[in-house]
């Protein structure tokens, strides 16, 4: 087992523990070193390994920022590596695309009416409506779909679509080359967001749930990505089966 190992097995028995909790400071570098018995370069590489994995955040110098603290962003390594899987062709798109699916669609059949997030979903909707833009609608267009995800109240789900967002705007970003006409997509993807969004807050979850299925299947099989099809995880104007 490489030395920096060590340092990772430590720090995850202590949190399985509650030695060390969400807020928490792991000890100096040095400290950690001598009590292990390890090299300090051991100790900071294992602290960069969680830092990537949303785990721990590093920071320098003095002060209320300094130190090694515990923290909790899952999205952080799950959103990195699915990027570069879709990058690299080994998860196809239409894998994400039923995923989302899947995900989105339980989210708003559970959505709760008189959560905060469906207030934040309404005023990205107010937004995209004087976007034309076809990144920024998009940026948005993500935003709103994290949104209906976390009115459900599901801490799982929400993170789970957090590490999506990126590889779906991005792959979202390369298939708009293939629609014929953007702007009337654009006002058809404004229009079944808002029935999406009154579907929820009229506490008719089914409905809302078969709207977003329709509303996010729809987007594909319109760029040329059908429920059987390839995958556009490749450059922007290549289709990739």
């Amino acid at each position: 087992m490489r030395t920096h190992q060590l340092v990772l097995q430590w720090i995850e028995g202590q949190l399985s523990s509650g030695q060390l909790a969400l807020g928490g400071r792991l000890p100096a570098e040095r400290s950690l070193a001598e009590l292990l018995q390890v090299s300090r370069t051991s100790v900071r590489e294992a602290i960069r390994v969680l830092e990537a994995m949303g785990v721990l955040r590093a920071g320098v110098g003095s002060g209320p920022d300094a130190g090694t603290v515990v923290i909790a962003d899952p999205t952080t390594a799950l959103g990195s590596a699915l990027r570069l899987h879709v990058a690299t062709s080994h998860l196809p798109v239409k894998d994400i695309v039923e995923t989302r699916v899947l995900l989105e669609s339980w989210a708003a059949s559970r959505a709760r009416p008189e959560s905060p997030a469906l207030a934040e979903a309404a005023r990205l909707l107010e937004q995209m409506d004087s976007c034309a833009e076809a990144e920024a609608f998009l940026a948005l267009d993500v935003r709103f779909h994290l949104a209906l995800a976390d009115a459900a109240g599901n801490a799982v789900v929400s993170a789970m679509m957090g590490s999506l967002r990126e590889a779906i705007q991005d792959y979202a970003g390369r298939l708009t080359g293939n629609l014929p006409d953007w702007n009337a997509t654009a006002a058809r993807l404004r229009a079944e967001h808002r029935g999406i969004l009154t579907a929820i807050t009229s506490h008719d979850g089914g409905q809302a749930a078969q709207l977003v299925a329709d509303h996010i299947e729809g987007f594909y099989a319109e760029a040329g990505l059908g429920s059987g099809g390839g995958s556009a995880s490749g450059p922007a104007g290549r289709s990739s089966g």
